[in-house]
């Protein structure tokens, strides 16, 4: 059954639930956000507690806690489980989950410091909540807490975790906080991401990178080692890392290093420039053979009044504008052998002629412009016309032709030589 929404009296336009209409906008986005933090905080550690928990007590790994297989089972689950959970919530909260991700987005403004504090007890409630449920579902002792290998001293472990949690962070920033065409994919990369830095730091530290991650067990076993700290200050002090780092690429425009990673060949700013002697049409020393084979560039992609208007162009021919006027066709050469408005002589060729006078042409408000030549302008896509050809009321030798661009089809018929 759905909703009856009902408009909004403070915000014309916007309809809401009728329980919600005395809730400010501000505080119900920061209980949305809340909330989505604290399920998927909760969903994300719970399988991967669950699988951590399977992982520790199999019967072909209790001499061999620390063996690859059993390493490679808990980063995947870790991993897969971000993954997953990242993409769900992406849209509610932005599927933080991290209290150390949340210290790094505050700290690049991306989020406010009391939307920050909110999400990050949310987390911590979740982290709980998770090693709780793990707890009372699994048989035998809770076995998915973070702690030192033998041999790992306090300072190597909060460098470990320093490092791997400022590797996660940074690619949060660019595969999430920078917009680009695979943002989408972003919780992939992230899942990934928590993966290799799992197989690398399980074996040593437990593989925390999280706070949440690491005080929910110990919260529910009542049990804390002395260096229980090293999970907090490590993510956060890699936090702060992966925001120096972002920081500086971000102020040495690292987008113009190589701007056309992101391409796929189809923007305008991307195209070859042509130079000079290529733009203009009616350069006649370019051969019309060079003009007819010469291959065609890939579509590109034009904004024309909101629409996307895909325009096959020869590689000579400049793509740098949308279409904005009508385009005319040169005055017809009298020849004997005339070939799309070419003359041939022999084995040369000659193109055709500057008109005499500034041509009339239409803008996007309908109003006349004056082009001193019809190459001087963007060309527009030319289609068929589904009108018969005996029912047309333009002249037979018009010197204009009809353009597809969605801003001149109301505009005043240049065929029917109206003004």
């Amino acid at each position: 059954m759905k909703p009856a929404y009902t408009t909004d009296p403070n915000h014309p336009g916007e309809k809401r639930l009728p329980g919600l209409r005395w809730l400010p906008n501000r505080f119900r986005h920061m209980l949305i956000s809340t909330i989505g933090e604290f399920v998927g905080t909760f969903l994300f550690l719970f399988f991967a507690f669950a699988a951590t928990q399977v992982a520790n007590t199999s019967p072909s790994d209790i001499d061999d806690p620390a063996s690859t297989s059993t390493l490679l089972y808990i980063a995947l689950a870790f991993g897969f489980s971000l993954a997953v959970n990242v993409w769900i919530f992406y849209r509610i909260s932005g599927g933080q989950f991290n209290p150390a991700v949340t210290i790094a987005l505050a700290l690049v403004g991306a989020i406010g410091w009391l939307k920050a504090g909110v999400l990050i007890i949310a987390q911590i409630l979740g982290g709980i909540a998770a090693a709780g449920l793990t707890s009372a579902l699994m048989p035998g002792d809770l076995k998915v807490r973070t702690r030192l290998s033998e041999g790992t001293s306090v300072t190597r472990g909060l460098f470990i975790e320093m490092f791997l949690t400022a590797e996660l962070i940074f690619c949060i920033f660019m595969l999430a906080a920078e917009k680009h065409k695979a943002t989408f994919l972003a919780p992939i990369g992230i899942g990934l991401a928590l993966f290799i830095a799992e197989l690398a730091g399980v074996f040593y530290t437990g593989g925390s990178l999280n706070p949440a991650r690491s005080f929910g067990p110990d919260v529910i076993l009542r049990t804390f080692d002395s260096y229980h700290w090293i999970y907090w200050v490590g993510p956060i002090l890699g936090a702060i890392l992966a925001v120096v780092l972002y920081r500086l690429i971000k102020f040495l425009e690292y987008e113009t290093a190589n701007p056309g990673a992101d391409s796929d060949g189809r923007e305008e700013r991307y195209i070859k420039s042509p130079s000079e002697e290529e733009i203009r049409r009616d350069n006649t020393s370019h051969p019309l053979q060079t003009f007819s084979t010469a291959p065609y560039q890939s579509a590109a992609v034009q904004r024309t009044d909101g629409a996307d208007e895909y325009e096959l162009s020869p590689p000579f021919q400049p793509i740098n504008k949308p279409s904005q006027y009508r385009r005319s066709t040169s005055s017809r050469l009298e020849s004997t052998n005339t070939t799309d408005n070419t003359t041939v002589i022999g084995n040369s060729y000659s193109l055709p002629s500057i008109p005499s006078q500034p041509l009339p042409a239409y803008g996007g408000d309908g109003h006349h412009s004056i082009i001193d030549h019809p190459n001087d302008r963007p060309r527009a896509q030319h289609r068929p016309s589904s009108i018969p050809m005996h029912s047309r009321s333009r002249s037979r030798h018009s010197q204009y032709e009809e353009a597809t661009d969605r801003s001149f089809r109301n505009a005043p018929s240049t065929e029917s030589g109206s003004s």
